[in-house]
């Protein structure tokens, strides 16, 4: 349990290492206003060996109907024939021949299938990466935009405080006119 645990912890360290990378490539890219968005199926595909790409096709062609349609007509051909057969049976009743294929066929066909499985979450795992970079990279062009927005509203107080003080000056102008056209009107 200890070293199922310590494990998580070296995953989770790991993460927040790659995340701390990730976030300083991201504002690299957007400082030289570089796109982050990419197509997470073709870097998956590109990273995929010879290998893999085979035990991919073949789980499937083996996790499809028409393989589960031809299996069983190939099974049924397979056991008709042994069952009915005037001269020769190859493989006679319980079908020992036909369990030891199908055996076969089956310690083949789980590990295939646990790999494309592990390819899966391989993919996904890149897949979620790039979600995180393509939010992370969201989020500071809104936290851009906002302090933008900011400086913008703080600029149009000032120029606004401004324009009001050349206002206040102007009346108060007017009115020492005003005050000094009253004060000759009652002299002269």
């Amino acid at each position: 349990m200890l070293r199922l645990l310590s494990s998580e912890r070296a995953y989770i360290r790991a993460w927040q290492e790659r995340a701390a990378h990730i976030e300083k490539q991201l504002l690299d890219k957007v400082r030289r206003r570089e796109r982050v968005s990419k197509n997470v199926a073709v870097i998956h595909e590109q990273r995929l060996t010879f290998g893999e790409r085979v035990s991919d096709k073949l789980a499937e062609v083996a996790g499809s109907w028409n393989f589960i349609f031809a299996f069983g007509l190939t099974l049924g051909i397979w056991i008709l024939v042994n069952t009915i057969a005037y001269l020769h049976h190859w493989d006679k009743y319980p079908y020992i021949l036909l369990n030891l294929m199908l055996s076969m066929l089956a310690a083949i066909q789980a590990p295939v299938i646990m790999m494309s499985q592990h390819r899966q979450e391989d993919r996904d795992r890149l897949r979620a990466e790039h979600d995180y970079e393509v939010n992370l990279k969201a989020e500071i062009e809104i936290q851009q935009l906002h302090q933008k927005l900011d400086e913008l509203r703080d600029r149009q107080w000032n120029d606004l405080l401004t324009l009001q003080k050349q206002q206040i000056d102007l009346l108060q102008a007017q009115l020492a006119l005003l005050r000094g056209q009253a004060e000759n009107s009652r002299d002269g």
